[in-house]
């Protein structure tokens, strides 16, 4: 086709509807090519920690809906049980917690037994912890190495100790991180963690993607579940405010605990969703998907908020946070 026939035809702004049909033409193959899914999945194996609650229980309970092999590592054998009895056959569970290295090798033995020379399909490292949280000064060195142990340690041993038969079924490694792992809006160890896991999972990705293996993170924005839950927090605020000396407490003053924790339950009302699904989803589209993204970020406040405020200059964040957090009584 002649292009000065196409030039006439469309007039001046040419070039633009070109552009526009390009783009709109990008997003159909997009959608098309995102919605395409792996077969057999009755075939396939995965693994996924943390779920004796929240994301990784009702992720469970989906995959065993879709035919998967799901191997739950649970923390408690009540949890255990439970997620056993809401299940069918093909869901196993085992004890495990994501801190201790020699229960990770307990847990990797058994699984070796249960997928055979299958391989492992699917990880999925979703135990997390988030507590303590609060103001920086307020902690000492044990309260970060306590989230550290689980959310950053634990996930890089549990996938170092499981690669093999990850690289053997030629499958996914799904890590669980935050938007706080782009945004670090409160201290403790819940940020450096999920800051960690971002990085961790960014190196992993490019060193091992020659093997035909996919490593996808996942960024929830805030979700009602145990990790956000009002009551532990506050406990956790009182603890580590009784643990300051007279003098440090002195230098924020009697009412900066009560304003900060009103500032904690008005974020925590506005933002944490409900529906529990949304993270779950993006989880199982990982796992499922012929051609998994590399980041998921499920949530409205993710999208509109967190990832958005990653992107500006380290200023507006600074000033976001000093509107919204109480100011200390001895401040400068």
């Amino acid at each position: 086709m002649d292009m000065q026939f196409v030039y006439d035809l469309l007039g001046e702004n040419a070039w633009s509807y070109i552009g526009a049909t390009l783009v709109v033409l990008w997003f159909i193959v997009w959608l098309y090519r995102d919605s395409l899914e792996i077969e057999e999945l009755t075939d396939k194996y995965v693994f996924v920690t943390g779920c004796d609650s929240g994301f990784g229980n009702l992720l469970c309970k989906k995959l065993d809906r879709r035919g998967f092999h799901v191997l739950a590592g649970c923390l408690t054998e009540k949890g255990a049980d439970d997620l056993t009895r809401a299940t069918g056959p093909y869901l196993k569970t085992v004890l495990l917690d994501v801190a201790s290295q020699d229960s990770i090798e307990k847990a990797m033995e058994w699984t070796k037994k249960e997928v055979g020379d299958k391989g492992l399909w699917g990880i999925v490292n979703n135990a997390g912890r988030s507590l303590p949280m609060g103001p920086t000064e307020w902690m000492r060195v044990e309260d970060f190495q306590s989230t550290l142990n689980v959310n950053m340690n634990g996930t890089i041993a549990m996938t170092m100790t499981f690669l093999p038969l990850i690289k053997k079924a030629r499958g996914r490694i799904v890590n669980i991180a935050s938007v706080l792992g782009r945004v670090a809006a409160n201290g403790g160890g819940y940020c450096i963690s999920k800051f960690a896991v971002e990085s961790f999972s960014d190196c992993l990705r490019r060193d091992i993607n020659y093997f035909g293996i996919n490593v996808c993170i996942i960024e929830p924005g805030f979700f009602k579940t145990a990790v956000t839950s009002l009551d532990p927090l506050e406990r956790e605020l009182h603890r580590l405010w009784n643990q300051l000396t007279p003098e440090v407490q002195a230098s924020y003053g009697d009412k900066y605990l009560d304003k900060y924790i009103k500032v904690q339950r008005f974020i925590m009302n506005a933002v944490c969703d409900t529906d529990l699904s949304k993270v779950t989803g993006c989880m199982e589209h990982a796992l499922t998907a012929a051609y998994p993204r590399t980041r998921y970020s499920p949530g409205w406040d993710a999208k509109l908020l967190w990832i958005p405020l990653s992107y500006m200059p380290s200023c507006v964040v600074d000033i976001g946070l000093r509107l919204v957090l109480p100011r200390p009584s001895k401040s400068v």
